[in-house]
């Protein structure tokens, strides 16, 4: 995959992820902030404080996730985003370090 494809799709992946928890924030009892800074995406809960960051590494063609839970490598096969330690696919991950994280129960669903 060149570089460009591979920021067009990690751009993708986290502009999903934004609007899934923006529409999370609307509709549940989530209090989520997101704020984005290029090619790094910070999620805050807003009730404690504690953050998740999912950031692109270019050099690597890698997402990756910083969590409370610990940081986490996703690499795209077969058009997920699967992790390269477990073999977790990146929504599915991310769904529970967020339920996790800020107390209320999630599912973040893939563009698929």
């Amino acid at each position: 995959m060149t570089e460009s494809e591979f920021l067009k799709q990690a751009e993708a992946a986290l502009g999903r992820i934004e609007a899934e928890l923006e529409g999370l924030a609307d509709d549940t009892d989530l209090d989520v902030e997101c704020t984005r800074s290029g090619n790094v995406l910070e999620i805050e809960f807003v009730d404690n404080g504690s953050k998740i960051i999912v950031n692109s590494q270019a050099p690597m063609q890698e997402l990756w996730v910083a969590a409370k839970s610990g940081g986490f490598h996703f690499k795209q096969q077969s058009g997920k985003w699967i992790g390269t330690r477990d073999g977790a696919e990146l929504f599915a991950a991310l769904s529970q370090m967020i339920s996790a994280q800020g107390g209320v129960e999630v599912t973040l669903q893939d563009a698929d």
